[in-house]
């Protein structure tokens, strides 16, 4: 009977040890897959030219990969549906640059911080700047729904009544802002992060006033007792920040914005006089190659690089035309730093993008269209054309197709075609910005004669990394 009891006790021990819930480490390793909620934004998530980017995919990649499992990202319709995800355990962690607050701590679990944030009012440079409560009351104010920028409304209501708001959830902060800079919207609220990036769109924005202190920003897990897969992430996310990982990213997607920082003529004036010398040769040499204009292919050189030979972006292509190395295999370019590999693989890559542009296409909005293509790529153009077809546009003019691309920030235009988001303000910039450049080499090269110097050899390592050097991802 002893035996008998003692058998059933063990047994009873086993089922139960056998019983037991995994862990949610373990249920992911098990699976093979981390699973993250997060949001198509600038600052978060995104496609980009060359496949997906952004400081929260590249974060939550270090992290699956330091578990041996895959990433799957999940994107969401709505700020709004972020945090129910993780609370009903569809999703292992939201990855969404989410501020920590009160109220959400109450519902979710959050990582340690790794960047802290603070909340501001934006308003148009040339309108009268906000400076207390009062002067925005009676104002258009539109948010996002879903958003620690309505808890912050919130509190500013309880010291003045009268202050009212729009909550949108079928868009983005990226949209709110351009709609102030357009004058569409008196205010909104955004964190330093998205006015930082956003405002090298949209010149027009200004902080007006501060409306609460810095917030942490952080990572969101299940509310549970099981802290293990929270546990691993603060490891991870502490080891990055030692490490330096962490620095590199945000320098990367962050740090630097003189990509965006279209410089004055003034600028682009002394460089034409200091700098293109030691390069016209090279540009006219490599241009009569493929049938360019070499002053189009010096001006999106400069836009690229400033013509600096050494440049390396934050997101990690280099050189003078600033080609990724993916880009730079395809074109047969071994030295991206060096001058003349690096235009001629450029202005290869320009020439087969533009290859792919309709030929019915009049001259220069061929041009300009296969320049946008250039920038953000192939698929994201061809779905700014659809969308300009259904506006009733003509998708064969650049006109028509630098409205459309914007678009491709907003949710109900973006749903509708194949490649979904994309920073559609960064091509049409970046077009413009070239066009302008063009326009004064054409005078400048009307009325002068630069002295041509002898072609660089395929070894001038002269000019290899110079001025700038930035820690590689």
């Amino acid at each position: 009977m002893r035996l008998l009891t003692l058998i059933i006790a063990s047994l009873s021990v086993f089922l139960s040890t056998c019983s037991e819930t995994p862990s949610l480490l373990e249920q992911v390793k098990t699976r093979g897959v981390l699973r993250v909620v997060t949001r198509f934004s600038p600052v978060t998530y995104y496609q980009g030219a060359n496949g997906p980017a952004g400081a929260e995919f590249e974060m939550v990649r270090g992290l699956a990969r330091e578990l041996g499992v895959e990433l799957e990202i999940h994107g969401t319709e709505s700020f709004s549906e972020i945090l129910p995800q993780i609370i009903d355990g569809k999703a292992d962690l939201a990855a969404a640059a989410l501020t920590v607050t009160e109220d959400r701590k109450s519902k979710v679990l959050f990582s340690r911080p790794y960047k802290t944030t603070s909340e501001h009012l934006i308003y148009k440079v040339g309108t009268q700047r906000p400076r207390k409560l009062d002067d925005i009351v009676g104002g258009s104010i539109e948010v996002l729904a879903g958003s620690s920028h309505v808890e912050s409304l919130n509190k500013l209501r309880q010291q003045n009544p009268d202050l009212t708001w729009l909550e949108n959830s079928g868009t983005e902060v990226e949209d709110l802002l351009f709609r102030v800079s357009s004058g569409e919207l008196s205010y909104t609220v955004a964190d330093t992060l998205e006015f930082n990036v956003t405002r090298n769109y949209h010149p027009d924005i200004r902080i007006g006033m501060d409306l609460d202190s810095s917030h942490d920003i952080a990572w969101a897990f299940h509310k549970s007792d099981d802290d293990s897969l929270l546990t691993v992430a603060n490891a991870y996310l502490g080891r990055s920040r030692l490490n330096g990982s962490l620095a590199r990213i945000e320098e990367r997607y962050f740090g630097h914005t003189w990509r965006f920082d279209y410089v004055g003529t003034r600028s682009f004036l002394r460089d034409i006089d200091q700098k293109l010398p030691s390069y016209r040769y090279l540009f006219e040499q490599i241009a009569a190659e493929h049938d360019l204009d070499w002053r189009l292919l010096a001006a999106v050189s400069y836009q690229e690089s400033h013509w600096n030979p050494g440049a390396e972006s934050p997101t990690g292509v280099r050189g003078m035309m600033m080609l990724t190395s993916a880009t730079a295999r395809q074109m047969e370019v071994e030295d991206r730093k060096d001058p003349q590999q690096s235009i001629r693989g450029g202005a290869r890559y320009l020439e087969r993008v533009k290859k792919k542009i309709p030929e019915r296409i009049p001259e220069p909005d061929r041009t300009w269209l296969a320049l946008a293509a250039y920038n953000v790529g192939w698929s994201h153009l061809e779905d700014a054309r659809i969308i300009t077809e259904m506006r009733g546009e003509n998708p064969d003019s650049w006109r028509a197709v630098k409205e459309s691309l914007p678009l491709l920030t907003q949710k109900q235009w973006y749903k509708q075609v194949k490649r979904g988001y994309a920073r559609g303000w960064e091509p049409v910039r970046y077009v413009e910005n070239i066009r302008s450049y063009l326009d004064i080499l054409k005078w400048k090269t009307a009325t002068s004669n630069p002295r041509r110097l002898a072609p660089l050899e395929p070894d001038a390592g002269d000019f290899r990394g110079t001025d700038i050097v930035i820690a590689s991802p």
